[in-house]
C-alpha cells in the first residue's frame, strides 16, 4: 500500500484541507503484508471520521491499512471537522465539499474507478451518519455503503434526555430548528428511498448509546424494503468495536473479482 497525507484547497470551503488516502499497490517480497492491485482503475472506499476525530484517526485508531492491503482498494479519509458533513448554517460547506468536490479532487489527483460499482462509503458515528445520508441522497454513486455506531436518527438527538448533542455543535450545524434541511435526516430520507437505494450495513453495539436510534433507523429501512445487513453485537461507543467491525465492513463490500498480484 502507499500511504498519502494530501494537503489542498477547497473551493467549496476555501480554505485549506487535507485527507489521507491509502492506494493499492501490488507487492510479493515485503514481509508480513501481501499488497494486491486492482485490475485497471481501483475501486475507493470514502471512510469518514466522528464528531471528535480528523483525517488521520482511522489510521492511527485501526489496521485498516493492512484490512485494505489485500483487497486492491483506495480509501480516501476526508476532514470535516464537527460539520455532520452538512451545509452548516452558521459555517461552512461541508455537505458540498463532500458529496461534489471532493470525488472531482480525488479522481483528478489519483487513479481512481468513477464506477457506481466501484465506490462505497462508510464512517463511524458522526461519520456513520454521513454515509448513509450520503449513499441515501446520492444512491446512484454507490454500491454499498455502511455505519458503525451511525448517529442515524441525528433529529432524536437535539433534546434526547441523556445524551443531546451538543449545544453549540447543533447551532452552528442546523441552527436553532430541530433539522434545517430535511435531507439532513436519515430517518426522514429513507421515505424516498426507491429501488436504486445501495445495500447498507448497520453496525451498532448493543451497549452504544446510539442503539437505540439504530434500531429506530433499521426498523424504518425494514419498513421500506431497502436492502440491508444488520450487525447488533454486544459492543461499546469504541475503538476496540470499530477496528473489529471496520474489517467485518471489508469483508462485506462487493468488490468482485478485479483484483490481481
Amino acid at each position: 500500500m502507499a500511504l498519502v497525507r494530501c494537503d489542498f484547497f477547497s473551493e467549496a470551503l476555501g480554505l485549506n484541507t487535507s485527507m489521507q488516502v491509502i492506494l493499492p499497490q501490488p507487492t510479493a517480497s515485503q514481509i508480513g503484508l501481501a499488497g494486491a492491485g486492482a485490475e485497471g482503475d481501483p475501486p475507493v472506499l470514502y471512510l469518514l471520521h466522528g464528531l471528535t476525530d480528523d483525517e488521520t484517526i482511522w489510521l492511527r485508531r485501526t489496521s485498516i491499512e493492512r484490512y485494505a492491503a489485500p483487497l486492491g482498494l483506495a480509501v480516501v479519509m476526508p476532514r470535516a471537522e464537527r460539520s455532520f458533513y452538512a451545509d452548516e448554517v452558521h459555517g461552512n460547506r461541508y455537505w458540498t465539499f463532500l458529496s461534489e468536490e471532493l470525488p472531482q479532487v480525488c479522481r483528478s489527483l489519483f487513479r481512481l474507478s468513477t464506477r457506481r460499482e466501484d465506490t462505497f462509503v462508510a464512517g463511524l458515528s458522526m461519520g456513520g451518519y454521513g454515509a448513509v445520508k450520503w449513499a441515501l441522497r446520492r444512491p446512484d454513486r454507490f454500491a454499498a455503503a455502511a455505519s458503525l455506531s451511525g448517529a442515524l436518527n441525528v433529529a432524536h438527538r437535539r433534546d434526547h434526555p441523556t445524551r443531546p448533542l451538543d449545544a453549540d455543535v447543533w447551532h452552528t450545524v442546523w441552527g436553532d430548528r430541530p433539522i434545517a434541511d430535511p435531507d439532513d435526516d436519515t430517518v426522514a430520507l429513507l421515505r424516498t428511498a426507491g429501488p436504486d437505494t445501495p445495500p447498507l450495513y448497520v453496525a451498532c453495539g448493543t451497549e452504544d448509546f446510539l442503539y437505540e436510534d439504530n434500531l429506530t433507523f433499521v426498523e424504518a429501512a425494514r419498513a421500506r424494503n431497502v436492502p440491508l445487513t444488520v450487525d447488533f453485537s454486544p459492543g461499546d461507543h469504541d475503538w476496540a468495536y470499530w477496528d473489529a467491525k471496520i474489517s467485518d465492513v471489508l469483508a462485506w463490500l462487493p468488490l468482485g473479482a478485479r483484483v490481481g498480484g
